[in-house]
Parts: C-alpha cells; structure tokens; sequence
C-alpha cells in the first residue's frame, strides 16, 4: 500500500476511498495534487476542520502538494450536508474578511518553504462569478440527475425533516462538483479529500470529471470525529475551539487538550499530533496524565509555537499550585475607571469573557466555583475594589480549571 494512504489508515484518517488501489498505484509512482475546500462562513475555523488540516499536512510530509480551496464562491450558497436549517446570507465583505483571516491560520499549519509542495490557494469565486447560467445548465447541468440529488444525505435529510431546503441550496452539490472539475483543469488536481458527509458531493466531482474530460479522479474521506462521550468534535462546553487567538488564547486552546477525555487520549495523540505511530505505541500505556499534557504540548506547539506551549503548561502549574499571580497565566487588563461605577463580580466576569451569561455565572457563584485569588466567591454583589487586587493584579477562576490574571490598568 502506498506510503501516505497507509499513514492516513494508521493515523485513523480512513473512512471511503474511490478506486483506492488505482489511487494507492498512482501516488507510488507520481507527486499527486490534491485538495480540501473550507466554507469561510465564520472569521475562524475551530477544531473540528483540525482533521482535515492534517490531511493537508500529511499530503506535504509524503511529497504530494495540497490545494486549500476557500469557497468564497459556494459561502455565498451555504453547503447543507450536516445542516438542519439554512445558513445565514453572508455580506461580500463579511466573506473577504474571513476568507484572509483563514488563510493565514492554515499557513500556520503549512509548509510554504517548499515548492514542490507549498500549498495553493484558490478561490472558487474566481470562476463561480462569471457562470453563464444557461450554459451552466447545458454543460454541467445535464450530468445531473434529480432523482439522484434527492436520495443524498444532505437533501434527504431535510425532507425527511419537512424542513425547507432552497433552490440555492440544492445546487450546491453540483458547484461543489464543478469545483473538482475546473480544479482538474486549472491544476491538474486528481483527489479531493473530505469529510464522510461530503461524500455524495465528492463522487458526484468524480463522475462528472470522468464525463466531460474522460480523466480519472479519485475521492477519499474522513470519518466524523466524534469524543468518547457522543459529542460531536469542535466544541466544549463554553463555546467553539477556535484556532484563531484572537477568538481562543494559546492557553484555553491548550487547556482543551489537556482535559482530553481518558478514553480519547491515545486516538487524539494519533490525530491531530506529528509523532510517529511507533512511538505513540511505545508511550501508550504511560501515565495518562502525562499523555495529556503531551497531547496539549504537541497541538498547541503546531499552532501557536513551542514558547506559547510551554508557557501555557507553567501558566497550568501555576494555577494548580494556587500561585495567584504567575507570570504564565493568561492575563487581560481594565480601566481603572470601570472601578467607578461600582463594578460586580458579575460584570468582571462578563469583562473577563470567561462566561456571558449573568445567570450561569449566578449559578456558578451559588455552587461555589468563582474564586478571587483562590477565594470562595459567595456574594454575587460583591463590588470589586482597589483593596480586592493585589498591586493592581488578582487571580480570577471559575472552577478548577479556568483561570486569567487582571491587571488594572
């Protein structure tokens, strides 16, 4: 089998291959382009997209070049695999904002040195833009057949629901097709990886390939990742796993992956890290809460560099250690003015961003799980005062867990 489709297999990657041993052949003998698209409906990805990522990872590490397609055009549309309502209509400006902002997350991810296999960046805009619709139809269009459409998950779905599902919705699959083909044509490009609901889209990209050009092409997904509890990956229980520090510090991104479920350690290490299956085996039966931290150590490194994983693991101990004000914690600053206005510790928390909402934080408080410089907080009117901080520091921490220095500035 070949290099990089037994790797993917290992890795926990595998879930359908077209003509996987033709593919396997073919990427023995040549450099293969190959491609993942990303909506750009949100200014970041979270880490349910990370899987995908380390596809394109692997792709460069085995000598084959990844093609990123940010789907400037088909965001304007909204893909419904997965969805049960419509998406909301994004501006043009909206778009182009996350489009840049995606972008330069994924090159974090990326070798872009090399260019053999620097990734290319497309946009499917660039081409949607100026379809004539009545060629459209004629070209493309007629490769298509309803009654197929309509046995999809992402459509079937919907119905089965009695929940509406547009016109423009249902012609995603076929743009989404249209993609791999001008891809073929403008790059060459012979795979399309994906997620295992994009399945329908992908082998419709393939057939479609094989009529119009007569050229082979392949697909292969990935399976759902899901946590040993049922959830669906991406998400905790105070909001999406964002990979854009500006939405997730480096430090709650960290502490993501260190509160790993037990069950889900091992799997992740294979995941979403770099080591090599060999040496995931000879560690797999070590102290788990060491595995833990390795896990959070090599994840956070991949994205946000080895200095802000380390100090993410000291601003870790620190906090366990009930060291109010170690220099590692993450930390915020506020007005000193806010002091004025009688500040609570419901709106500090609100300041903080640790939690929105004013009645989970009562709830919070009512069970004991704010502190201030590792004091129980009872009082949820306390009024925050100069003598509260510690030259112009204090500690704040919601359960054990979540923790940020505030300076007063």
């Amino acid at each position: 089998m070949n290099k990089f489709l037994k790797e993917f297999k290992d890795r926990g990657f595998f879930y359908q291959c077209t003509n996987e041993e033709e593919l396997s052949n073919l990427m023995d003998k040549e450099r293969i382009k190959a491609y993942i698209g990303f909506d750009c409906t949100a200014e970041s990805l979270h880490v349910g997209s990370l899987l995908q990522i380390m596809c394109l990872r692997l792709l460069q590490k085995n000598g084959h070049r990844p093609i990123v397609l940010l789907g400037g055009g088909t965001t304007r549309i909204g893909d419904p695999s997965g969805k049960d309502k419509t998406r909301k209509i994004l501006s043009e400006e909206e778009i182009e904002k996350n489009i840049k902002n995606i972008k330069n997350t994924l090159k974090k991810f990326l070798d872009n040195n090399n260019p053999k296999t620097k990734p290319i960046f497309v946009n499917n805009y660039t081409w949607l833009k100026n379809l004539n619709y009545i060629s459209f139809l004629r070209d493309i269009g007629k490769h298509f057949t309803i009654n197929r459409m309509l046995t999809f998950d992402s459509v079937k779905l919907r119905l089965d629901r009695e929940q509406s599902l547009s016109y423009m919705e249902f012609n995603y699959m076929i743009l989404q097709a249209y993609d791999f083909l001008e891809l073929s044509k403008k790059e060459n490009c012979i795979l399309q990886i994906g997620g295992s609901d994009q399945w329908g889209n992908i082998v419709n990209g393939v057939e479609l390939i094989k009529r119009y050009s007569n050229k082979q092409s392949y697909g292969l997904t990935t399976p759902l990742i899901t946590l040993a509890t049922g959830a669906k990956m991406g998400k905790s229980e105070n909001g999406a796993i964002w990979l854009d520090e500006k939405f997730l510090s480096a430090y709650d991104y960290w502490q993501f992956w260190r509160n790993t479920d037990d069950r889900d350690v091992v799997k992740f290490l294979k995941n979403f890290t770099d080591i090599k299956i060999e040496d995931i085996k000879k560690v797999e039966n070590n102290n788990i809460n060491d595995l833990k931290i390795l896990l959070a150590n090599e994840t956070t490194s991949m994205l946000h560099g080895e200095d802000a994983a380390k100090n993410s693991e000291q601003a870790a101990k620190e906090a366990f250690s009930g060291n109010s004000l170690g220099s590692s914690l993450p930390s915020i600053k506020i007005n000193s003015k806010n002091m004025d206005n009688k500040l609570d510790i419901i709106d500090l928390i609100i300041l903080s961003k640790l939690e929105k909402s004013k009645s989970e934080i009562r709830r919070l408080i009512k069970g004991n799980a704010v502190k201030i410089n590792d004091k129980v907080i009872s009082d949820e009117k306390l009024i925050i005062t100069n003598e509260i901080f510690n030259e112009k520091y204090l500690k704040l921490s919601i359960g054990k867990k979540r923790h940020l220095k505030i300076e007063l500035d």
